[in-house]
């Protein structure tokens, strides 16, 4: 399996519900350092799994609807938790839907995977994959 990785960030705030959040609870801000990893078994005409510019761009643009804002007050994230684990999967399936519209260009909807890691910090960070 070949794959390509970028990376970005985004900042957000946000609150949780639920004792096991202990002071997490009342509204705070995170930092993300967030990796987008593409695979496929075999490589494309162009011999690349995608290209690097389109990717960091759709993943830019990503990021960029969810930066600055808190969290807690978007219709989109009512009733949610916004763990990192949560949050990881919401940017991978949004690229995902990046992909499946073409904006990565025609042969990366032959990409066979994804995964996204969201960095908290550099002791903790969380993963979601999906497929294509």
């Amino acid at each position: 399996m070949f794959s390509v990785t970028v990376r970005d960030h985004m900042m957000i705030a946000h609150s949780f519900r639920g004792e096991v959040f202990g002071p997490a609870q009342r509204l705070h801000g995170a930092t993300y350092v967030v990796d987008a990893t593409f695979r496929r078994a075999a490589l494309d005409a162009d011999n690349i799994v995608v290209d690097i510019g389109r990717a960091a761009e759709e993943l830019h643009a990503v990021v960029a609807e969810l930066s600055y804002r808190n969290l807690d007050e978007e219709p989109a994230f009512a009733g949610m938790n916004t763990s990192t684990e949560a949050l990881a999967r919401v940017v991978a399936d949004r690229l995902a839907d990046r992909v499946h519209a073409g904006a990565l260009g025609d042969t990366a909807r032959e990409l066979d995977g994804l995964v996204v890691t969201l960095h908290e910090s550099h002791i903790a960070w969380a993963t979601y994959e999906r497929a294509l």
